[in-house]
């Protein structure tokens, strides 16, 4: 691997961090330079993503059921901390999986990128 093609697999894998734009962009960009590193990222943040609206909902249909709102701090707070320990990894230049389901991103999504 070249000294370019791994800059550019830690470019996509932080600029995959930056929301659904981010991912989005690091997307294209991973597809004209496919690299490992870019691809474990960009998986990582897609399982963050399904996962986080997938709960934001759950949170909506329980407050709606049961009135708890103390669930939706709890879940935004389990959602910034995978989303920063993503983060950071990229920014180590590093392959960390996200606690708890992170082997799982990379199984599910392995056709994404």
């Amino acid at each position: 691997m070249t000294e370019t093609s791994a800059d550019n697999g830690k470019t996509v894998g932080i600029i995959a961090y930056v929301f659904l734009i981010g991912w989005i962009i690091a997307l294209v960009m991973h597809n004209g330079n496919k690299t490992e590193y870019g691809a474990f990222h960009i998986r990582q943040m897609l399982g963050i993503m399904i996962v986080g609206f997938a709960l934001y909902l759950l949170n909506v249909a329980l407050i709606f059921a049961i009135n708890i709102g103390i669930l939706s701090w709890i879940i935004q707070i389990a959602m910034l901390v995978f989303w920063l320990l993503g983060f950071i990894g990229a920014i180590q230049g590093e392959k960390k999986l996200v606690p708890l389901l992170g082997a799982q991103f990379q199984e599910w999504f392995k056709g994404v990128a």
